[in-house]
């Protein structure tokens, strides 16, 4: 079944902003494949300002946890501008992380990465299956609350990603298992950065 978020052509848009520090420490760690690395980001969808969450991703022995909170417009607004307070003033417990990280390890955000993604679902097992396709890059951190796609794209790269939680089930499994290709850990955020 179509994930009850895709809009158009069963897809939505997903844009992210990604903080790393001067040294660019979360992208080493993905590169370098480091256990226990961690990210801060923006997220919304379809360009819809009214729910904007700020999420950290930590992976730890090749597992993913999220941790997230939603942030207002005018908060986002703030945050891009460079007003460090307004993390403060939100007072929850993620803002007051980035915040600190923010101040101590100069954490700032870096770079968009924007795509068109279709989400399936499938009860059994708890799958969830996403295709992620035109995706595409901006530095101008204020393109975050623009409206519509980011401006350098990506070409040829599609991210096909199976979720599911305690096991997939056949019919899922022969339906992504691609011959001549691998399961790989893959990074949007690398992938944009090192263009």
């Amino acid at each position: 079944h179509p994930d009850k978020n895709a809009k158009e052509e069963n897809s939505y848009r997903v844009k992210s902003l990604y903080f790393d520090n001067y040294n660019d420490k979360a992208l080493k760690e993905k590169i370098d494949g480091i256990n226990g690395r961690e990210k801060f980001r923006l997220r919304l969808y379809n360009d819809d300002p009214s729910f904007i969450r700020l999420e950290k991703k930590r992976k730890n022995n090749n597992i993913c946890f999220k941790e997230s909170c939603v942030i207002t417009e005018e908060e986002c607004n703030r945050l891009l501008d460079g007003d460090l307070d307004v993390l403060q003033e939100n007072g929850n417990s993620l803002c007051l992380e980035l915040y600190a990280k923010m101040y101590y390890q100069q954490l700032r955000p870096k770079n968009i990465v924007d795509y068109r993604r279709e989400a399936y679902i499938y009860p059994m097992g708890n799958v969830r299956v996403t295709l992620d396709y035109d995706i595409r890059t901006s530095y101008n951190i204020h393109d975050f609350l623009r409206s519509g796609p980011v401006l350098i794209p990506v070409s040829g790269v599609y991210i096909l990603e199976v979720k599911y939680d305690n096991f997939l089930p056949e019919i899922i499994r022969g339906m992504v298992s691609l011959s001549g290709r691998r399961s790989t850990a893959f990074s949007k955020y690398a992938i944009t950065r090192i263009l």
